[in-house]
């Protein structure tokens, strides 16, 4: 191999792992899946060994570049408008027996709940206090999510709504050892059963509203989907952070139902 070939292949493999390197950004961000290190460790590697070779760093170089020509049109126009909002389903609240807050995700480290959690449960609360139903379910992860340390998403949300209204707040009933979307279903079903709810009010984030209505529909329990408020970008897309929140979303929902697809179960 010649000094020239050499400094090629250097060339290629530094580039390579570059790539790698933006491609693990976009898997830790955009999957939404908190990827292990070593996920994108190997992606890293990967994307250097690939740059190695002639033929795979083209086809490296080419993904890319359509990947970020993508991504482009998408930060720079709101053309996610259409299929974010094809994911909320907004019905208008009615009398129920019961209003389900659907479980988010808790800050292990800090000991607190996500910005979607807490969204959710004010969203739950707020049709308690106005009067829709009396009792409030909140969701208990299971030991598959997080370390052994994190505190329960169930025990946090008790303790808040204590902090806000003390004894003269809603009953709350705990849904225990759920995991996925489709446990809450199943655990909201039983209890149908065993209390004779008949209708239900489900509040969970929008773009999440449409699919976890009909899952808990195909589970036979009769909701009605009065999505919580969004915090954590604007609907509207008018700015090129709320349209990476968008192509965040729609990756993290696009792969959610691929999986429940393959018979696998779908994520929160």
């Amino acid at each position: 191999m010649t000094a020239l070939e050499r400094n090629e292949q250097i060339r290629g493999v530094a580039g390579g792992a570059a790539v790698g390197a933006a491609l693990a950004v976009l898997a830790a961000f955009l999957g939404d899946v908190r990827a292990p290190a070593g996920l994108l460790l190997t992606l890293i590697a990967v994307g250097g060994v690939a740059g190695a070779f002639r033929a795979a760093r083209w086809t490296l170089n080419v993904g890319a570049g359509a990947l970020a020509l993508t991504l482009a049109a998408c930060l720079l126009t709101p053309v996610l408008r259409g299929p974010l909002g094809a994911l909320t389903l907004d019905q208008p609240p009615v009398k129920a027996d019961a209003i389900v807050a659907l479980g988010a995700g808790v800050h292990c480290g800090s000991r607190e709940l996500e910005a979607s959690a807490v969204a959710r449960l004010t969203g739950a609360l707020t049709l308690w206090q106005a009067g829709y139903a009396p009792v409030v379910t909140v969701s208990e992860q299971s030991g598959l999510i997080g370390p052994r340390d994190c505190p329960k998403m169930s025990v946090l949300e008790t303790e808040l709504t204590r902090a806000l209204y003390g004894p003269g707040g809603p009953t709350l009933v705990t849904l225990p050892s759920v995991t996925t979307t489709r446990d809450e279903a199943a655990r909201v079903r039983d209890l149908a059963r065993t209390r004779g709810w008949t209708t239900v009010l489900l509040v969970t984030s929008p773009s999440h509203s449409r699919r976890a209505a009909a899952l808990f529909r195909s589970y036979g329990v009769n909701v009605v989907s009065v999505p919580a408020q969004e915090w954590r970008f604007d609907q509207t897309l008018g700015q090129p952070s709320d349209r990476l929140w968008a192509v965040r979303i729609l990756v993290y929902e696009g792969l959610s139902r691929v999986k429940a697809a393959l018979g696998g179960t779908p994520e929160r």
